[in-house]
């Protein structure tokens, strides 16, 4: 299906008011097809969602370094101190001193010690990860099904039964297939818009190429529009191509025109939700830290802060026990009475 023409504009024979170049007017909004103007409106709720996103991610990156900027010194301790405990832990594996109890108590201590740098700090500790990781559990026997008891023969009646209630399983509402009909049918319209980006671009680069264009004014506005429209192109971005055709007012009213609209509005529709839901992420996530009201974020920040300095202290305690076979031995007891898997 073509692509909505534009007029073919001649400075000779065209008014300069009416060449299009300019974004259009409210009154120029609300002229041509209902096809047009739902496809203007969900032009306008798209950027502005997006203005909104950008807002808000800005927002979380300011409070991402505020809390950097006061809580990173306090958490740099705290990785350095755990990672000075690798060492005198791996020691005491190679003196002999420990039973293989205790050897495997130390080890699950220093797998543990390196997921909470990796899962809390980002830290890269994957081959600390791979050397102790815990080895998974031997089978008593080579082949455990042979020793099972065999279980008695189902009834003749229950593998139909079976089968029936798996039909039943496999049956969908009305409501559900007309819901995944939907679905696939927005699915074909994004493949097909996408593949409709380069046919957007010519169409968008033959009404506005300069080279056509006698007023140098007006030729001028054109050079940067194409700039636009080529910078849209090259990036992939079916969005910013839209936008442009969007404000452009010189779109052809015709049946065919007009259903080629209303895919791209069905498709800026999706990508309304879509950002939606990235704004309720962005402001309501469950593991949003960074965002909230001011006191809200002080209040966390001071919490944070406390843990981590009771943390550090915590472990320069264990880093002086585990420099002695002894101490470290009623350190793993401690830890064991205290039912407290890691450091």
């Amino acid at each position: 299906m073509p692509l909505p023409k534009f007029e073919d504009f001649d400075s000779t024979r065209t008014p300069a008011t009416q060449r299009g170049l300019s974004r259009p007017s409210e009154t120029d909004q609300d002229a041509g097809t209902p096809a047009q103007q739902a496809f203007r409106e969900a032009i306008e709720k798209v950027e502005s969602l997006r203005l909104q996103v950008q807002e808000l991610e800005k927002e979380q990156r300011e409070a991402k370094n505020k809390y950097w900027r006061q809580v990173g010194p306090l958490a740099d301790a705290v990785v350095a101190t755990r990672r000075a405990l690798f060492e005198p832990l791996e020691t005491a594996l190679t003196t002999g001193y420990f039973s293989r109890l205790e050897e495997q108590r130390i080890e699950e201590l220093l797998w543990r010690n390196a997921k909470t740098l990796q899962h809390r700090f980002g830290e890269e500790v994957d081959e600390l990860l791979l050397r102790y990781a815990p080895k998974r559990p031997v089978p008593k026997f080579e082949d455990d099904e042979a020793m099972l008891p065999r279980s008695a023969e189902p009834h003749p009646d229950q593998h139909h039964h079976e089968h029936h209630a798996h039909q039943r399983g496999k049956r969908k509402s009305k409501a559900e297939r007309d819901q995944e009909a939907a679905a696939r049918a927005l699915a074909a319209d994004q493949q097909r818009l996408q593949a409709g980006t380069k046919a957007v671009y010519r169409q968008l680069a033959r009404a506005n190429h300069p080279d056509l264009e006698r007023d140098p004014e007006l030729a001028r506005q054109k050079t940067e529009r194409m700039q636009r429209i080529t910078r849209a192109y090259e990036a992939d971005d079916l969005y910013a191509l839209l936008q442009l055709l969007a404000e452009h007012t010189a779109l052809e009213a015709d049946t065919e025109s007009d259903e080629l609209l209303l895919r791209y509005t069905r498709a800026l529709q999706q990508q309304q939700n879509e950002l939606k839901l990235r704004v309720q992420q962005l402001k309501y996530g469950d593991k949003n830290a960074f965002m909230g009201t001011g006191k809200k974020q002080e209040a966390e920040l001071r919490m944070i802060k406390r843990e981590l300095r009771a943390e550090a202290e915590y472990l320069d305690l264990v880093q002086k026990a585990v420099q002695e076979p002894e101490d470290l031995r009623q350190l793993l007891r401690e830890l064991d009475a205290a039912g407290q898997q890691e450091i």
